[in-house]
């Protein structure tokens, strides 16, 4: 018999209890824009996160009290550059609550329409992005080639494809061009005919769902104390959107079409679920709008203003249920033709902060999974 030979190594004591930080970003392809996680890892498993944000702070809060309140839409439309439109709502609809303003009837549908078609097209750019960060590139060339027939009808109407520009303060800029609706009609068809995609090469893949089921569960309770909302606190089973439960808009009349998504599970995969069944109804809430619109008598989409607008001196708050969450707009005026104070509650700001808590305990590998999962937009964040 041959005689062996052990060898012990040692490593050092001090070498099990020595943590590591790792930077995520600011500038790194996992990502979305300029932020960076800071992460304190025990080997494979992440011990702390924290969300470092104010890389892309462009000051528009600030930037509101110097712009009278026509201009401050231009501004207030690009915190979210997925979601332009609904941006551009909160801000109008808290002036004209200041004014105790009525918007005609046409004017009321045409935003209804336009604010889920806008929901559309953010829904779809992350149904692409977000299994292209888990290794899965065919979706985002199906998302793009949907998004591209809205955007056509959306450009149409407003010439922006990104920042519409679209809403004012009592209505909307003008009426819609000749054949739109039809136009609209089509696109929301097509785009519909073809979501099923998203369904079966998505939904359908396991190596997606092994990605993301089970992974990144956010309890109910952390979603009530760091005030997420939209489809990811829906993912959890907290069942509260606004449309349904103050309704503003058109919704009111929408209650028969309008579905509240949720699941109970709380993970990437729920989220997930949650955004595509949104699209889904969000489709069929625009084809709603389309025949509401058919039915209405020509008229009005505004309302005459002064040339000089001053909102009376007081104060309001409006909230939409955004694409990726609530937004808020806190409006101080001291009577002024520009807001004293404009506070904005975006839904990425507070979404993001839920990182903290959901990140450890999980593995580095599936940082990616969550981080995709939640849905945000750093403008949103540094706003």
């Amino acid at each position: 018999m041959t005689p062996t030979t052990e060898t012990m190594v040692g490593i050092g004591g001090a070498a099990e209890s020595t943590d590591m930080v790792l930077n995520i970003g600011p500038q790194h392809p996992s990502t979305h824009g300029v932020l960076r996680l800071k992460l304190v890892l025990d080997g494979e498993r992440i011990r702390r996160a924290e969300p470092v944000i104010g890389y892309m702070h462009r000051g528009a809060e600030k930037l509101f009290e110097a712009r009278d309140y026509r201009q401050i839409i231009m501004l207030a439309n690009r915190h979210d550059w997925l979601s332009a439109f609904s941006n551009e709502l909160g801000v109008v609809l808290a002036v004209e609550r200041m004014l105790g303003m009525e918007v005609p009837e046409r004017a009321v549908w045409m935003r209804t329409l336009l604010a889920e078609l806008n929901r559309v097209l953010n829904h779809l750019m992350f149904l692409g992005s977000y299994p292209l960060e888990l290794g899965g590139i065919t979706p985002v060339f199906y998302a793009f080639q949907e998004r591209e027939e809205l955007q056509n009808v959306m450009e149409e109407i407003s010439g922006g494809r990104m920042h519409y520009m679209f809403n004012r303060v009592g209505g909307l800029k003008e009426d819609l061009p000749a054949g739109w609706t039809a136009r609209a009609r089509t696109a929301v068809r097509d785009v519909r005919s073809r979501m099923d995609r998203f369904d079966d090469l998505v939904l359908g893949n396991e190596i997606f769902r092994g990605r993301t089921r089970g992974v990144g569960v956010l309890a109910p309770e952390t979603v009530h104390a760091y005030g997420v909302s939209g489809p990811i606190a829906r993912g959890s089973g907290v069942d509260f959107d606004l449309r349904r439960d103050e309704p503003y808009l058109a919704y009111g009349e929408l209650q028969d079409t309008l579905r509240v998504v949720t699941r109970q599970e709380g993970d990437c995969l729920a989220r997930f679920e949650c955004l595509l069944e949104q699209t889904h109804n969000a489709l069929d809430l625009a084809d709603a709008c389309l025949d509401r619109l058919a039915e209405l008598p020509p008229g009005p989409v505004n309302q005459r203003l002064p040339k000089v607008l001053k909102a009376p001196e007081g104060h309001t708050y409006a909230w939409t249920e955004n694409p990726l969450g609530i937004n808020g707009y806190y409006l101080v005026s001291k009577g002024d033709k520009t807001p004293y104070r404009l506070k904005l509650r975006s839904a990425s700001y507070n979404n993001i902060q839920a990182l903290t808590e959901l990140l450890p305990g999980t593995l580095v590998a599936d940082m990616v999974a969550i981080l995709g999962s939640m849905f945000f937009v750093v403008g949103d964040i540094d706003k």
